[in-house]
């Protein structure tokens, strides 16, 4: 049984992936001088994903909290 599209997430589908592929690790592997042209694509070495992670927004509770204050007294 398949999820109606409605139901779907939209940012299930952005996500940061564990597995690059050939060439990604070959593009990689140059960037860092780790693999030069001639070499062989089969058992390239080991390139590490980094995962990314947002920042969380600072709230603007403090400059709320003193416009409330100004309106009790």
């Amino acid at each position: 049984m398949t999820i109606d599209k409605s139901l779907k997430v939209r940012a299930a589908l952005i996500r940061t992936r564990s597995v690059l592929t050939r060439a990604e690790r070959i593009e990689k592997l140059q960037s860092t001088e780790r693999w030069s042209e001639g070499e062989s694509p089969v058992g390239l070495a080991k390139v590490r994903v980094y995962k990314l992670q947002m920042k969380k927004k600072k709230k603007e509770a403090p400059a709320e909290e003193e416009a409330g204050k100004g309106k009790k007294k």
